[in-house]
This record gives structure tokens, sequence and C-alpha cells, in this order.
């Protein structure tokens, strides 16, 4: 114990340290958002918080490693960001959801996060300027893309401000440590489908009972001592459950790609993606004139997906992801002479763009 006291006093040291450093910090940011106010600049900036995120990996000589890195550095950015005015979110609940934990990696804990039931409710309070951004998911790495995001970007108003992707990490959870108690596995069909594997190999027997969502799981898993959730590690956070099995997927690399939406348009970056939706007309040859555009110049699409139009029978339209900003010369140029023959053009947004995991 008498080892341990002059490195108890050095931990304390170093904690008043970083929060003289944490409020210097703050005080800057609120120097910084004066001069946004004055200029009416956008006050989130992505693209930014990702260039910290990146420096300070670079620069981190360890032995912290990057995930924790990252995440703590969120929460200082996001707190430092609540300072300058509140965010507010909206995204598809409930709470406990992976589009819940999307937001939370994007935005970090320094938020207003309102759940809602439906993606239509998310856009609606959006467009209605109830909340300053939406987060939905868009696409699935095994279950393909969300046909109703698709849908109500026809008719919206709001654009994409970024995106994030998730691995979608499956665990199952319980009030307690005793697996052998479990005798009925809950969870969204799409979580149990993803678990089929796990479930008849380890859990032979035991029934499946399907829910609305990984969450009401979740709290269907605390209230009853018999009864498991397949839901995320969050879930198993903001509900006090036990992790009896991690990552019981099928398929370890499932992730989901979540869209960002808002009517603010994000400041240019580096590296940028842009979305829109196109309509052709009903002929042959139709798909080859959209496409031989960006192939000329050497535009790289990164997503094509047909989609019928919902307002009349065998008309579709295209949902295209391409890279670069959609005010670059070479997209710019595409877009021109596409106009041309195509029925209608929507640009959904030209946002940062990401690979991979999120941390």
């Amino acid at each position: 114990m008498e080892r341990l006291a002059p490195l108890r006093e050095k931990i304390d040291a170093l904690d008043n340290q970083m929060l003289a450093l944490l409020n210097a910090r703050v005080k800057t940011v609120l120097e910084i958002a004066e001069i946004k106010q004055q200029t009416q600049a956008c006050a989130f900036v992505p693209s930014r918080e990702q260039e910290i995120y990146a420096r300070l990996i670079q620069n981190n000589p360890g032995p912290l490693g990057q995930d924790a890195l990252v995440r703590i550095f969120r929460e200082v950015v996001s707190a430092s960001r609540a300072m300058e005015g509140p965010v507010t979110v909206a995204y598809l609940g409930p709470r406990a959801t992976f589009t819940h934990r999307a937001a939370l990696c994007y935005f970090g804990g320094s938020v207003k996060d309102l759940p809602f039931p439906t993606i239509q409710a998310v856009f609606e309070e959006v467009e209605r300027d109830r909340v300053d951004f939406g987060v939905v998911p868009i696409e699935n790495s095994t279950e393909g893309v969300v046909n109703h995001t698709l849908d109500l970007f026809l008719d919206s108003q709001v654009q994409i401000f970024g995106e994030i992707m998730q691995e979608i990490e499956q665990h199952l959870l319980a009030s307690h440590h005793d697996i052998t108690q479990v005798q009925c596995v809950c969870s969204h069909p799409h979580a149990l489908a993803q678990c089929k594997d796990f479930l008849r190999v380890h859990m032979p027997g035991i029934a499946l009972r399907d829910v609305e969502s990984t969450a009401h799981a979740a709290e269907m898993a605390r209230d009853n001592p018999h009864i498991a959730a397949i839901a995320s590690e969050l879930a198993a956070q903001l509900y006090h459950l036990v992790i009896l099995k991690r990552r019981i997927e099928d398929h370890p690399h499932n992730a989901t790609r979540f869209l960002i939406v808002s009517k603010q348009t994000p400041p240019r970056g580096q590296h940028h993606r842009t979305s829109l939706l196109l309509g052709v007309q009903d002929k042959a040859g139709a798909l080859y004139e959209i496409l031989r555009p960006f192939s000329e110049r050497k535009i790289n699409l990164t997503r094509i997906e047909s989609h019928p139009s919902r307002r009349k029978a065998w008309e579709y339209f295209f949902y295209i992801d391409a890279e670069g900003h959609v005010e670059d010369p070479p997209l710019q140029s595409a877009l021109d002479e596409i106009r041309r023959f195509a029925v209608f053009i929507k640009i959904l947004g030209a946002y940062p763009a990401v690979s991979g995991r999120s941390a």
C-alpha cells in the first residue's frame, strides 16, 4: 500500500492537469463558436472532427489503444460542441438499437437524442425543424438496401449530411450469468436470422420469439430471468444485463450503413460522396445512357440500386452513390449530360465519405 500512495498522488496531479487543459479547450471552442455565429458558419463540421481523431491516432505513442483513444476524444469533442449550443438528433428507436448506437458514435453522448418509431417520423422531425439531424439505416451488407428510406427521399426536402458504418455485433444477454435458466430467446426477426447457426448448435430446443426490436428484447430479458435477448452491447449497458455470449452472429463482417440527414449542408472536406436519384425513360439502353457519362469521366460509382417508383406501374428510378463532390467539374459535367435524357435527377447530398467500421 505504501508503494501505491505516490502513484495515486501522481494520478491526481495528472487528472488536475487534464481538467485544466479540458477547460482551456472549451474556452477556445467558445471563441470559435462566436466567430461561427458572426459568419453563420455551420456549427457541426464532421470532417474537422475526423481530422482531429486521425491526428490523435497518428501522434499516439501508446499504450492507449486506437479505439479507446477515439471513444474518449469523441466525448471530449461532443461535450465541447455542446457548449456552442444544443444539438438535437432524432433516430429510429427505441433506445439501445443499432441506429441509436450509430447516433452516439457519430455525435457523441453530449447531444439530445430522441427516439422515434419509424423512419418517416425521423424525416418529418428534420423537415419541420424540430431537430437538427436525423439518423436512419440505408443498407446492410447482407440484407441489402432499406427501401423505405429510399422512398422517403423522393419527396423529402432533407439531404444527406453524413454517413457512418457500423459492424452489427450480436450478443446473448440475460439478467444473470446462468445460461441454463434460459427457456426462450427473443429478438428482432433479422437478429434471430443472423444468429441461427449459433442458436441451432448451442441452444437446441430453446424457444425463439420474434419481437419488434432488439431493444424490446433486452427489456424483456431484464424483467424475466428465463428470457435471453439477442442485442447490442449498448442494450446490455442501458438495461443492466449480463453478456452470456459475445459475437454470436453467423457472419462476423455484417455491417450496416447509416445516413445522417439534415436541412443543413455539410462544409466541404477532402473525401466526398454524392448520392442521387435518377429517373429514366422505359426504353432499351436507358441504364447504359446513365452509366456511360460516369465511365467516360472515370467517376467511380460505389452503389447502383434500381427501385420501383411506387408512382406508376413498372416505372423505376436508380439510387446512385458516386465518389466526389457534386460541384467537382467531372461529376458536374456527367450530370449535365445525363440531364438531357433523364426523366428527373435529384441530388440527395454531397457529404464526407467514410469507409469501414467506425470506432
